[in-house]
């Protein structure tokens, strides 16, 4: 039950942190959300997300500020082990998976949701 606590009370203040973004400032849900995946590379390039992951699990590791965390995790073990081009490509690596299945579900919900104006 705890680590369900965890997850949620974690997930909850980043969620409710973009909200109070919304809410208050001029900033766009796009600045946001860039904003989010950035801070997570910064501070999972630093090594200061990775004990939250450890405290919250799912909780960290679902909002955007995981994706950054996973990106920056990704980018420096490939530059460990090839170098520059390691560099440039690690981050997607690590999160091939999660950008795959953005796409895939994406696609699923472009063939049963009609589009059209909001008018």
């Amino acid at each position: 039950m705890l680590p369900y606590l965890k997850a949620f009370l974690v997930g909850g203040a980043f969620c409710a942190l973009g909200q109070v973004f919304i809410d208050y400032t001029k900033l766009t849900p796009a600045r946001i959300l860039v904003a989010y995946v950035v801070s997570g590379v910064v501070l999972g390039g630093l090594g200061i997300y990775q004990p939250i992951i450890d405290f919250a699990g799912a909780g960290a590791t679902v909002p955007l500020t995981g994706f950054g965390a996973l990106l920056a995790k990704g980018t420096r073990e490939a530059l460990v082990e090839k170098g520059l081009l390691g560099a440039l490509s690690g981050g997607f690596t690590a999160a091939a998976a999660g950008i795959a299945a953005a796409v895939v579900f994406g696609f699923l919900v472009a063939l049963v949701c009609r589009s059209g104006d909001k008018g």
